[in-house]
């Protein structure tokens, strides 16, 4: 690998990279099949993700003839590695064990370790032998859509595929590692203005945000829509604002402390509500609801932007469902993509049917949303929220502060790169956004 990441330095050409030979191993982030029980019985408040991934040698495979290998030069921490490293809701070995199953080059997933990681930036370094778009040298970064396009169920939205996945959640060979084998489809252009880790931040939040707003499949945003935005300096949360202000929304934040209040006020969110202030208690002692906070909730909203929200933009889940869903207004959507303090949702059915609202679920993002998201990344109209940098070394602390929730925005992990600020090739439109790309470093 050294040998690899001093060509790339050097600018080595496509085929000088393509003639120094793959090692036999790689160093990645891992998750055992061995340790898949390690958590029952514990609270899952009291998992750590620090003693479950580990960062080490693992054998690198054979390449797909639709695959490319790359070097990953950074990648970033979501919450899905989170959930892998936790194995919940359910191991990720149970998913790979499935997969294996679908053909002879689909095997190779199903192995007693899982590289993990589902956002990447770097460099291409092998393609497979049915590759026609991409070559060797080229700078990417790469969505974590993984399908199988032979199968018809996907022709016409790809997160519809029967055997749609997420790379390096449910599959294995994943992004936090030096080397990362990922589907020919799964790659686009690197934006020339970012640094590695900046570029590696954006592919699975930002494209989630775009499909759950600007989407036909989300909830379809138009000009002056009221937008409620849950978590909005998080990982998808913060696109979405951007997403917002962009199309000309009226995006309300909500946070939970006034320094993220503040980095919503410079990125331009002027309604923001800090939840923590407010100490909103939706759920009872007694773990029934509290329908007088919904309404303190609403009439807050109210109270900032003259009326309810068009769209609540929701991925906590259990802690706050209840509330999105009373607080939309008549006719109005709620769209949600995750679940981060619980699966099993309750609310009010009574506010949901008589009121005409909608729910629509969100997963991710299909090839045309993930490119028109990466689109506007490479344009300099949307920006990345990375707060903090890694190294491969600290992806299990870097995973337990995203469990924990005490980061802000992305957090990029260094791989192949040996420090913060390479890879920018485009120094002209990076000095006219120098600005918005330092929101969230603090």
């Amino acid at each position: 690998m050294e040998k690899i990441l001093e060509a790339i330095q050097n600018g080595a050409t496509g085929d000088q990279l393509a003639a120094i030979p793959l090692p036999s191993t790689y160093r990645a982030a891992h998750v055992l099949k061995s340790e898949e029980k390690m958590w029952e019985g514990v609270p899952s408040n009291e998992k750590d993700p620090r003693k479950s991934l580990h960062v080490g040698e693992v054998p690198m495979p054979e390449i797909a003839p639709d695959e490319v290998a790359i070097a990953v030069m950074a990648s970033s921490i979501n919450f899905n590695t989170v959930w892998s490293s936790l194995f919940e809701p359910v191991s990720t070995f149970g998913p790979m064990a499935r997969l294996g199953r679908e053909s002879e080059w689909a095997k190779r997933h199903d192995r007693d370790y899982q590289v993990v990681g589902s956002d990447a930036s770097g460099v291409v370094l092998r393609v497979g032998s049915a590759v026609r778009t991409w070559k060797p040298g080229d700078k990417v970064t790469v969505h974590c859509n993984h399908v199988d396009d032979q199968d018809p169920s996907s022709h016409d939205d790809s997160m519809m595929g029967s055997n749609q996945r997420i790379w390096g959640y449910e599959t294995n060979f994943g992004g936090l590692a030096d080397v990362a084998i990922v589907k020919a489809n799964q790659l686009m252009p690197k934006p020339a203005h970012l640094t590695w880790e900046e570029a590696a931040v954006n592919a699975l939040c930002n494209s989630t945000s775009y499909r759950m707003l600007v989407s036909k499949n989300g909830a379809n945003m138009k000009q002056g829509d009221v937008v409620l935005i849950w978590g909005a300096t998080g990982g998808i949360g913060a696109y979405a604002v951007q997403y917002v202000l962009n199309g000309g929304g009226i995006p309300v934040g909500v946070v939970s402390s006034p320094d993220k209040a503040d980095i919503l006020r410079e990125m331009g969110c002027e309604a923001v509500i800090d939840r923590k202030a407010a100490n909103y208690r939706f759920w009872n002692d007694d773990n029934t609801h509290n329908e007088s906070e919904w309404r303190r909730l609403g009439a807050d909203i109210r109270g900032l932007v003259g009326e309810d929200p068009d769209i609540v933009f929701e991925h906590p889940g259990r802690s706050t469902f209840a509330a999105s869903m009373y607080v939309a207004k008549k006719g109005g959507t709620v769209v949600t993509c995750a679940a981060t303090s619980g699966f099993m949702m309750e609310f009010d059915n009574r506010f949901f049917w008589m009121r005409l609202k909608k729910l629509v679920g969100s997963h991710f993002a299909n090839y045309k949303e993930s490119y028109e998201a990466n689109r506007l990344i490479a344009k300099g109209m949307i920006h990345p929220v990375m707060s903090q940098v890694f190294d491969l070394a600290q992806t299990g602390e870097a995973a337990y502060q995203v469990h924990h929730n005490m980061h802000e925005g992305k957090l990029g992990v260094l791989c192949l790169s040996p420090q913060e600020g390479l890879g920018v090739d485009d120094h002209e439109l990076r000095a006219k956004v120098a600005d918005k790309l330092n929101w969230f470093r603090r």
